[in-house]
């Protein structure tokens, strides 16, 4: 990787590691590199950086992965065109055919479908597992057990597991263990100190922040899957193109600032919904009522920008709080600065229905975004009380 960027402060390598000024303008902004090829002085003859195709590599994509990489903790970051084309190579570099992998029971609706639909055609073998209960995940490997999925918190109920516990379960088992760290950031969790063999990303969400560009990415430390992963992503081809890079850099820079205001939203948020009586149940790590509570103080800087909650009366009340906010918008996808309202059952974890992973029909997921906290506090109330 380039420059040693570990003594300096997070906020800090996130406004300057990989985004040196350009030496031949001065430029204190990556340039965007808009090009698909690169002139060789002679065939073979790669100029500095090594780069000959796009797809293969470029610089402004360079730029973004040292950036992610510095943020992470980690020696090896790449992009990606999107989260889920980050999850296929890591699971397709990380098991063969007749391999199982552990999956956390309360995941990602588009995880649970890349595994349930698309990779035990290819022969992989899954089980979900409350990792939240390390016992349980050990009980669940298998002699073929070559990957523990984990996010934490998890989407969209917001349990916590421990890490640095399942690191043991999968070292023990000989696994890798890869954490979705998509809600939590980079700023408030660092998977790789805690044990992690990969971080991944969607980078759609919080670190490109303004809900304008689609990416994902992976980090490790790991020599030996950096190779396997550049090589999948090359042969498959799953990369994004410099613009988009350049637009998750920006937003990347902000990442710390953003962090600490949707937090503190979200603890707004979560004192008004908490008691009212149209609320059944609030699921949010910063609660002292919360399983995970403890554990998440001690894994994570602060708790987050996403709420999850209950609402009585069941899932016709649910669409019907969904549909009548104002600031909160309705849609799919979250970690922009915007705030955003959405019924998983029926949107971002649709695939679940029928599995152990299908959401209940009452509940409710927020992304806290950015703005006047008070007024999203108002325009819940509002929703909650017609």
């Amino acid at each position: 990787m380039a420059d040693d960027t570990s003594r300096w402060g997070f906020e800090t390598r996130a406004i300057h590691a990989g985004q040196r000024p350009d030496p031949r303008t001065g430029s204190v902004i990556v340039p965007i590199y808009a090009t698909s090829t690169f002139a060789q002085d002679g065939v073979g003859g790669v100029r500095e950086g090594g780069y000959e195709y796009s797809r293969t590599a470029n610089p402004t994509r360079t730029a973004l992965e040292e950036s992610l990489a510095s943020l992470e903790g980690g020696r090896h970051g790449l992009a990606f065109a999107s989260g889920m084309a980050a999850a296929d190579i890591a699971l397709r570099a990380l098991t063969r055919p007749g391999d199982h992998v552990i999956l956390g029971g309360d995941a990602y609706g588009g995880t649970f479908r890349l595994l349930d639909k698309v990779l035990t055609l290819w022969g992989v073998e899954y089980t979900t597992v409350d990792l939240a209960d390390v016992n349980a995940a050990r009980t669940a490997v298998r002699p073929n057990t070559k990957v523990i999925w984990c996010e934490t918190p998890t989407n969209p109920l917001l349990a916590i597991a421990d890490i640095a516990a399942l690191a043991d379960v999968a070292a023990e088992a000989g696994a890798k263990l890869v954490v979705d760290n998509t809600f939590a950031t980079p700023y408030l969790q660092s998977p790789l100190g805690l044990g992690a063999d990969v971080v991944l990303h969607s980078t759609t969400k919080y670190l490109g922040g303004h809900s304008d560009v689609v990416g994902g990415a992976l980090i490790t430390s790991h020599d030996e899957l950096q190779e396997q992963f550049a090589f999948l992503r090359n042969a498959v081809g799953a990369v994004p193109g410099p613009f988009d890079a350049w637009l998750t850099l920006r937003g990347a820079k902000t990442l710390a600032l953003r962090m600490e205001r949707h937090s503190d939203n979200a603890e707004r948020v979560v004192e008004a919904l908490v008691g009212h009586p149209r609320v059944t149940k609030v699921y949010y790590p910063g609660l002292p009522d919360h399983p995970g509570h403890e554990l998440a103080g001690k894994q994570m800087r602060r708790y987050g920008g996403m709420v999850s909650f209950a609402v009585a009366g069941g899932e016709e009340a649910a669409l019907e709080v969904a549909g009548r906010t104002k600031l909160f918008i309705l849609g799919e996808s979250l970690g922009g600065v915007e705030s955003l309202i959405e019924h998983p059952g029926r949107m971002t974890h649709a695939s679940t229905t029928g599995s152990p992973l299908q959401v209940p029909g009452d509940v409710l997921r927020l992304s806290v975004g950015i703005e006047d906290g008070a007024d999203l506090v108002q325009d819940l109330l509002h929703a909650l009380g017609g």
